[in-house]
Formats: C-alpha cells, sequence, structure tokens
C-alpha cells in the first residue's frame, strides 16, 4: 500500500519556573483518545464515468451505520457520511465525509475527514469537534473500506497505521513571576569592608565593582539610607545615599 503521512504540529509554550508567586494564563489540554469502529451502509448512490486515458472513476455518495467503542468520547452509534471517487482501474482515490459519534451524556463527537483509498484500505485524518463542546478531536483514521458495503476495522488513534488521536481543550497553568525582595534602612552606618555595609541592623553585600567606590565616600558613622535586593539567596546593596565624609 502507498503511504500516507500527515504531520500536525503544535506549538509548545515555555513556562520558566522559579520560587515565585504563580499567575495563570490561558492555554490548552491535551489528552490521547482512541477508538474502533465498523459501519456498514445503510444508503449508497453510485456513478460511473471513464477518463480520457481509459481509466473508470466510481463516485460514491454513502451513509454507513454502526458502533464505536474506546475512549468515552469515541464510544457509541457511529454515521458517517461518505463521498468516495475511487479509480477503479488501479484501486485507488480519495475518500472524505463527515462522522458522528453519538456519545452518552453530551452533545456526541463530531468530525469531518479525508482519507486516500489504495487497494480497500483507508488512512487519513478526521478533526473535529469531540463530545465535550469545548474540545477539539485530531485523529488519525483507518479503515478497510469497500462503497459498497462500507468500513471494517476502523479505527482513531491508537494502533492507527497513520498514527495518534488527541483531544485539545481549554485550560490553564501556571507560569511563575519572580517576586524580588526588597529591604531598606536609615540611619548611621556601623560596620563596612570590601564587602558587605551594615546600617541600622540591616547587612547587605557590596556588590565587587562597587566596592571600591562607595568605601572612598563613606566610613563607619556616616548616616545613610540604603536599598538592598535578594540576590542568589543574599540581601545585595543596590543604593546608598546619604552624608559623605570628607
Amino acid at each position: 500500500m502507498r503511504k500516507l503521512s500527515f504531520a500536525i504540529v503544535a506549538l509548545v509554550a515555555l513556562c520558566t519556573a522559579s520560587f515565585a508567586v504563580a499567575h495563570g494564563i490561558g492555554t490548552n489540554s491535551v489528552q490521547a483518545v482512541a477508538g474502533t469502529f465498523t459501519a456498514t451502509a445503510a444508503s449508497t448512490s453510485t456513478r460511473t464515468c471513464t477518463t480520457t486515458d481509459g481509466k473508470t472513476i466510481v463516485v460514491t455518495d454513502g451513509r454507513y451505520s454502526g458502533s464505536a467503542s474506546g475512549s468515552p468520547d469515541l464510544t457509541g452509534p457511529i454515521t458517517l457520511n461518505t463521498r468516495s471517487v475511487i479509480n477503479s482501474t488501479d484501486d485507488i482515490g480519495l475518500v472524505n465525509g463527515r462522522l458522528k459519534i453519538d456519545a452518552a451524556g453530551g452533545h456526541g463527537t463530531n468530525a469531518s475527514y479525508t482519507a486516500v483509498y489504495d487497494h480497500g484500505t483507508l488512512v487519513g485524518l478526521a478533526t473535529g469537534k469531540a463530545h465535550n463542546p469545548s474540545a477539539r478531536l485530531f485523529a488519525n483514521l483507518s479503515a478497510s473500506f469497500s462503497a459498497a458495503t462500507g468500513f471494517t476495522s476502523g479505527k482513531l488513534g491508537g494502533s492507527t497505521p497513520g498514527g495518534s488521536a488527541i483531544e485539545v481543550s481549554n485550560g490553564q497553568c501556571k507560569t511563575n513571576r519572580v517576586v524580588r525582595e526588597k529591604s531598606e534602612a536609615r540611619g548611621t552606618i556601623s560596620a563596612l569592608s570590601t564587602t558587605s555595609i551594615t546600617v541600622a541592623g540591616l547587612t547587605c553585600a557590596i556588590p565587587s565593582d562597587k566596592s571600591a567606590d562607595l568605601n572612598a565616600k563613606f566610613k563607619t558613622g556616616d548616616v545613610v539610607s540604603i536599598n538592598c535586593s535578594l540576590v542568589s539567596g543574599q540581601n545585595t546593596l543596590t543604593k546608598i545615599d546619604g552624608h559623605k565624609h570628607h
């Protein structure tokens, strides 16, 4: 069988974590689902034509009904309204339409699908609304198919040759906003070194690139105001104002 590949590219938001107060952001919740189904012909209408290169094209509009089972949103009576356009000379073609699964306790799952037909087998993609109205369904679909009789060995996701099936619904995740701890004090400098300063009981580290200038301008006993922030777990001086000694 000729292979058909479908790719779904999802955009993933990366949330950077830190110790902080979290606030919510809108996002999507994704979960895997899977189901199987069979459906037999309830009604069909077929017409044929011949192409200029001698190929016979069979166009069938059909309604097929049966049952599906698996994940809750993929369990219940299933109806597929289908148009198949098949080159019966080479036994290849295209099948598309809509499906509905009457899942219990909700609005049902409704999806449109398009699949490549090749020698009795379909592989394609179904997209639509899941049984939960806020959820979207993206399902790789496969089945054995005959326009005259219907679908057998149908799969949505799971071990489908085309791949998996997922539901995407509204959700929320937590992203972290960094909380900067700040402190300040005003009073006399009780201790001063090349690495730290203490004012009114508050001790803060002095950044190395500020140490020489600060020690040249201030001394123990000067009256100052200092502002500090928590950096890498340590109170660090960010600002100093006051009376400089002469």
